[in-house]
């Protein structure tokens, strides 16, 4: 059965801010959308959102959002053509991207083939370097002992970085300063890169001191056309994992744009690539640039390169999956647009996740101001998966009224209930470095912030009317079944 020619009702195979930013793209576009939630996530905003949506099991994401069968199944019971994958589970999953075409449905994404191609640092580097991309030097660690790991490894010199072949996020990374260090770090890889995506072939690479992260935003059509839309600066990390994104680079000339971008369209080109994705690169302050990995799916960080040009990358996606040719885009960006991840985590705590009922969840609004979020007020956040609430976005002419405008957004969002790095990352755009956009990845391994300031306006007035209407609550409760143990709080619940 050949699929259907456009979109019509599209399986939002995610959940979260991605799954509600598809629905809404969905609903502007004029196609139905069809949620889907685990048992955690029944009351959750993007089942509220969306046209109709199917329970695909319990809150263990292997059970639910990682179960193609009960993906494909709530497709066939939503009545769907086409299914979006949106990023992180199944997004970058070759086979599950081929059950949904076999099941004669649109995939809102790349080919598999594309996606395999890319899927595996080792594979991936090969094709670049066919390509004509500069590619950092490294070596393929297979079952070898410690002697044969260390001789591969030599030629490197150290420091290097090892690395999970398969998946991303910083899952099984490390760097490693000295020959003695290589082995267990190696071995510690492969065992967290076998649990978190099946396969624990390593990969290790010269370790570049400092670089900067820049990415750039990629679209192909089913036509052969694929363009580059400039690049994203994504350098401020912590374990790996970006915190803040901005768009354009700070450290990207014009001609800098122009040669990442050329480096990027054959990077696609050589895969075949249809859809949205990135192809990142490190870049030395000479002004050399690596590639580093592909996405081939959309990023959480999209939303800066769509402030900045002027552009709706979701819409892109149904578009290009309908048949539809790219449009023309502009050489250059119309604004400059920052990025900040909200998480539930404690930054007094090293930053650890934090679970418990949301009862507070206050957004930010103002001019530039955007706000994708997930969560809602009284919502639970489970432990089952990532932290992230919301992203925070400023749009400005400037670099500076795009940072003006989002340290403002920060300090007027409010977040009761669970720990959040709200303040912490208002303090880390005000620091100096960042002010002059003089990052690396390395950065937040050293930098140090002052001491939060005292909350927001508007916190203690949110928290009385919480605590007035849960005494009243329980007011109520006791009438009915009095609890000599009732308290305005319960342990457990992230207060």
């Amino acid at each position: 059965m050949s699929p259907p020619a456009r979109p019509g009702r599209v399986l939002v195979a995610n959940r979260g801010e991605i799954a509600v930013r598809v629905i809404r793209a969905c609903r502007t576009a004029g196609i139905e959308s069809v949620a889907v939630y685990s048992d955690a996530d029944r009351d959750a905003r993007h089942v509220a959102l969306a046209d109709t949506s199917c329970r695909i099991g319990p809150a263990p994401a292997r059970e639910s959002y990682l179960s193609i069968p009960r993906l494909l199944e709530a497709a066939k019971e939503g009545r769907c053509d086409s299914v979006h994958p949106g990023y992180g589970f199944l997004s970058e999953n070759a086979a599950f991207a081929r059950a949904v075409l076999h099941a004669g449905l649109i995939w809102i994404g790349p080919p598999p083939e594309a996606m395999e191609a890319m899927g595996s640092k080792i594979s991936a580097r090969e094709r670049m370097r066919a390509a004509g991309v500069p590619v950092v030097p490294g070596v393929l660690i297979e079952n070898s002992e410690d002697e044969e790991i260390l001789s591969s490894v030599a030629s490197l010199g150290f420091p290097v970085i090892v690395k999970a072949s398969a998946g991303g996020g910083g899952k099984g990374m490390s760097v490693v300063q000295t020959p003695a260090e290589l082995s267990e770090a190696v071995l510690s890889c492969r065992r967290e890169a076998l649990a978190a995506f099946g396969d624990s072939t390593v990969y290790v690479e010269k370790y570049l001191d400092s670089p900067r992260h820049i990415e750039v935003q990629i679209l192909g059509d089913t036509h052969g056309n694929v363009v580059a839309l400039g690049e994203r600066e994504c350098s401020l990390q912590r374990r790996h994992q970006k915190v803040v994104e901005e768009c354009p680079s700070p450290a990207v000339t014009p001609d800098l744009r122009a040669r990442l971008s050329r480096a990027a369209v054959e990077a696609g080109r050589a895969v075949g690539y249809v859809g949205a994705g990135t192809v990142e690169f490190l870049l030395e302050p000479s002004g050399a640039f690596w590639f580093l990995e592909m996405n081939t799916r959309l990023q959480v960080e999209h939303p800066v390169t769509e402030e900045a040009y002027s552009v709706d990358l979701v819409a892109l996606q149904l578009e290009i999956a309908g048949g539809g040719r790219l449009p023309d885009f502009p050489k250059a960006p119309f604004f400059h647009a920052i990025e900040a991840r909200v998480y539930a985590e404690d930054p007094d705590a090293g930053f650890l996740p934090q679970a418990g009922r949301l009862h507070v969840w206050v957004e930010p609004s103002g001019p530039g101001v955007r706000v994708d979020s997930g969560v809602t007020s009284g919502q639970a956040v489970d432990v089952h998966y990532d932290p992230m609430l919301a992203k925070i976005v400023a749009k400005g002419r400037t670099r500076e009224e795009a940072l003006r405008r989002l340290v403002a957004a920060l300090r007027e969002t409010i977040a009761l209930g669970v720990a959040t790095n709200v303040s912490w990352l208002a303090r880390l755009l005000e620091s100096d470095a960042v002010v002059r956009g003089d990052t690396h990845t390395g950065l937040l391994a050293v930098l140090r912030l002052p001491l939060p300031p005292p909350p927001p306006d508007g916190v203690f007035e949110a928290a009385a009317a919480m605590l007035s209407a849960r005494s009243s609550a329980s007011e109520r409760a006791a009438a009915v079944w009095p609890d000599p143990f009732e308290t305005p709080f319960r342990m457990g619940e992230g207060t």
